[in-house]
């Protein structure tokens, strides 16, 4: 027979760094909260329309925030156009131009653009933080600053 003993001991939490921040970034989520100005996640479900349903809530909503402005989410030809090019395409690239090269439909829009604004040439960035990137490493040299003020 085998005999076992089990000790219990004490467990001391340890902090952490998440309860650092946490303890920091209570009062003032608290004064966001306290203010009004807290803003809770909309979950829509519906399509983003002028009309859309939000999760949890029975009534239709008029929607003036999208920036579907001009109703093109919902055009049966821009869905349609949108799925051809998901079967020719796929959804969404393997990696940056510069590895893995770009597509010819990218080069032909770019072409567009440029020939729209009467440009040589023109570039597409899959964000803004990609096309900043882009523009200031090209402008930009080690003694200049970029400041940015925002409200």
């Amino acid at each position: 027979m085998i005999s076992m003993s089990v000790r219990y001991t004490s467990i001391r939490r340890v902090s952490t760094l998440t309860d650092v921040i946490n303890k920091r970034l209570k009062p003032e989520l608290n004064s966001i909260h306290q203010a009004g100005t807290w803003k809770n996640e909309r979950i829509l479900s519906t399509s983003q329309s002028s009309h859309i349903k939000i999760e949890n809530s029975p009534n239709e909503l008029l929607n003036f925030c999208a920036n579907n402005y001009l109703g093109l989410a919902n055009n049966s030809q821009i869905i349609q156009a949108a799925k051809n090019a998901l079967d020719k395409y796929g959804a969404g690239l393997s990696s940056v131009r510069f590895i893995c090269g770009t597509q010819t439909i990218h080069k032909q829009l770019e072409q567009r653009i440029a020939s729209f604004h009467q440009r040589e040439d023109a570039i597409l960035y899959i964000s803004c933080f990609d096309a900043n990137a882009g523009l200031f490493e090209t402008l930009l040299k080690e003694q200049d600053y970029i400041i940015s003020v925002s409200y």
